[in-house]
């Protein structure tokens, strides 16, 4: 697929119909907060989030270069170790048993040669796994590969107006029980978070998409495996609404483009991942949102793309 195609190929996507949606929630954590109204237009949605295989035909066909695979510039960090200097990634790694969870850095670790293409660093290989979803992409990343497919990232409110599967006020993209009658409809972690995984079904990580049932629209892993991109720049609070940006205007090596993104900027993310847990992360909800540095590569982020009818 080229950029520009006049053709809407629309095969591995499902049209979300709109309307008026409630955003966020009153019952968790304060950046989802106040609950605001918004109006969403119909849009198509990719079924689940690229993968490895989808990622690596974009590589081999424009050349792009991830963000993770070339060095930070020390100017962007300054008094920072040269060492730490290199192109890589942050990497989720267990603890060796419980630690307090006030503290992240106990269980990531910045990991040097980590990129999408050695999702765990040197010696791993998204061959291994060309079903899951890429990860350690950045914003910019995201955004060229939406632009040469055609497509485009979706918003936070369209995001979660997608991920609520047509329910209403409810906790959870299926209802209000994490685990209805025992069911796991996610991959969330399973266990004592973050030195004990437990998952029944052996996804201590991602998981191959689709693996979990689809929601109300007929798409997978808008919740868990991995968080992803949107549109949407970050606000602490729903009180005011994040801008949003066009794939079309950011700048890429391979795709053109003419905003060039700092360091220091953020979107939204949604979903949640395979890392959270009752224990320390309840994002498993479509109101949930973090705000993710552009540039902030990790082992559980990726992302999906969307046309607007």
């Amino acid at each position: 697929m080229t950029e520009g195609s006049t053709a809407v190929d629309r095969q591995g996507m499902v049209l979300v119909p709109g309307g008026t949606a409630t955003l966020g929630s009153e019952r968790f954590y304060p950046e989802e907060r106040p609950l605001v109204e918004v109006t969403v237009g119909d849009v198509w949605f990719d079924v689940h989030p690229v993968t490895n295989a989808e990622f690596a035909a974009f590589v081999e066909e424009t050349g792009h270069v991830t963000v993770a695979e070339v060095a930070p510039d020390p100017a962007d960090f300054p008094g920072a170790d040269p060492a730490l200097l290199v192109p890589g990634s942050q990497v989720f790694t267990p603890t060796a048993g419980p630690v307090r969870l006030d503290d992240w850095t106990q269980w990531w670790r910045w990991q040097p040669g980590a990129s999408w293409r050695a999702p765990q660093g040197p010696g791993s290989d998204w061959r291994e796994i060309p079903d899951h979803p890429v990860v350690h992409v950045g914003w910019g990343d995201a955004s060229a590969y939406a632009r040469w497919a055609g497509k485009e990232l979706p918003s936070e409110a369209e995001f979660e107006h997608a991920a609520r599967g047509g329910l209403v006020g409810r906790d959870y993209a299926w209802g209000d029980e994490l685990m209805p009658g025992g069911a796991r409809l996610a991959n969330t972690w399973q266990g004592a978070f973050p030195w004990r995984s437990d998952d029944p079904d052996g996804h201590h990580r991602t998981s191959p998409v689709g693996s979990y049932p689809a929601n109300g629209h007929g798409l997978h892993d808008l919740i868990g495996n991995v968080w992803e991109w949107t549109s949407t720049r970050w606000t602490d609070t729903h009180s005011r609404a994040g801008d949003t940006v066009t794939v079309e205007a950011t700048a890429s090596p391979c795709c053109g483009g003419s905003i060039r993104l700092a360091e220091t900027d953020r979107f939204v993310s949604k979903g949640g991942s395979h890392l959270c847990s009752p224990h320390y992360c309840q994002r498993y909800r479509p109101a949930a949102r973090q705000g993710h540095g552009v540039n902030d590569t990790t082992s559980h982020v990726g992302f999906r793309c969307v046309r607007r009818a």
